[in-house]
């Protein structure tokens, strides 16, 4: 695929995103804006980069979405190179490569990890796939977990990761059906807690596969590195996109009674179906989109910035410093640290703590 044709096809996803995200009305004060942070571009003209991760050896695993070619991005010599190509992709609406991990023993395990949607007899199927590295190619394709998704084009999540529990946790969307959230038998609108294997995790709350329910449409999770805590972006229909902490077994109340009209008051009025609700740390109307997150530790961006949590949003092309309370459960405030061209999409913490993120083409380091 040439850049012209990449680039074209990112520019038809983002107005998938983008028709995400439109309102009016806030939650707490506007993000104050701060300076000092620019970018270094580390590699471009690439078919929107989802989903990347890193490995030793100053090592970039990037997926992307259009082709379903999982790629090696050597950052000591430029050297880029293929892994594995995913082959009978489906990549219209929000599917296609959209999410990868290694295994957290990586590369003494060598498990490579990927989120794909895929034609499986003629019909789309999200499905999550292990591969050996052997040598820098990926050997031994095992489907460790599949899904139907019938017609649905849109929110089918697929962010993964390990936790430091070593369960792969996967964020699956409600494929478009808010029903879908609140039914526990569904595997939709949910964050699923796996073994390395794909089996449910013995411990889950439910008996099954489901860590959590409620959930609408995600682009982006990370685990605080101080608590174990996950936390995850949610984007909304036309109001409040979410700022979740994730807890195990809770209900995050997405589902068929969501409105954007009031009485309830926002955010009630989206997170209203099920038992004990459980609202969003912070939520945001007019709407941004917000995707990919991590957490910063030793990052270089300056003595405000260790210990925050940074998420990206694709329809302000805004990067947002998350300041935590101080038992870490909830928000204190919310910075603007970096404006981009255009909208964010995968944001990854490298061994060194040093943030990068993606955009539609191309992969950058903060500065």
């Amino acid at each position: 695929m040439n850049v012209w044709m990449r680039r074209t096809a990112a520019a038809a996803i983002g107005l998938v995103l983008a028709g995400a995200a439109q309102l009016p009305v806030g939650a707490g004060p506007a993000p104050r804006a701060a300076g000092g942070i620019d970018t270094r571009r580390m590699a471009s003209g690439l078919a929107f980069p989802a989903a990347f991760t890193f490995a030793p050896r100053r090592r970039i695993f990037y997926g992307e979405r259009f082709s379903g070619e999982i790629r090696i991005l050597n950052l000591g010599n430029d050297r880029n190179r293929l892994f594995f190509d995913i082959g009978r992709l489906e990549s219209d609406g929000e599917r296609g490569l959209l999410g990868l991990a290694l295994h957290p023993d990586y590369p003494d395990t060598p498990w490579v990890y990927a989120y794909a949607t895929r034609s499986i007899g003629g019909d789309p199927h999200n499905q999550l796939l292990r591969f050996r590295d052997s040598g820098g190619r990926g050997t031994d394709r095992k489907v460790i977990y599949t899904s139907p998704v019938h017609q649905a084009t849109n929110h089918q999540g697929g962010r993964i990761l390990f936790g430091p529990d070593g369960r792969l946790y996967v964020v699956v969307g409600d494929a478009a059906d808010p029903d879908n959230s609140q039914d526990k038998q569904s595997v939709f609108g949910k964050i699923l807690r796996l073994t390395d294997t794909g089996r449910a995790a013995p411990d889950n709350p439910f008996g099954s596969k489901v860590w959590a329910y409620g959930i609408r449409n995600s682009f982006g999770s990370a685990f605080d590195p101080r608590t174990g805590d996950l936390w995850e972006t949610e984007n909304g229909p036309e109001c409040n996109d979410e700022i979740n902490r994730i807890v195990r077994g809770r209900n995050y109340a997405w589902g068929p009674n969501e409105t954007c009209s009031t009485p309830p008051q926002p955010p009630r009025n989206t997170n209203q179906d099920g038992k004990d609700p459980r609202l969003p740390e912070r939520w945001y109307t007019p709407t941004i989109a917000p995707t990919g997150a991590a957490f910063c530790n030793d990052c270089g961006l300056g003595r405000h910035s260790p210990g925050r949590l940074f998420f990206g949003a694709w329809k302000t092309g805004e990067l947002r410093r998350l300041t935590l309370t101080a038992n870490r459960r909830g928000v204190k405030h919310q910075t603007v640290v970096y404006k981009h061209g255009s909208g964010i999409l995968s944001i990854e913490a490298a061994p060194n703590g040093t943030l990068y993120f993606s955009d539609s083409s191309e992969i950058y380091r903060l500065v």
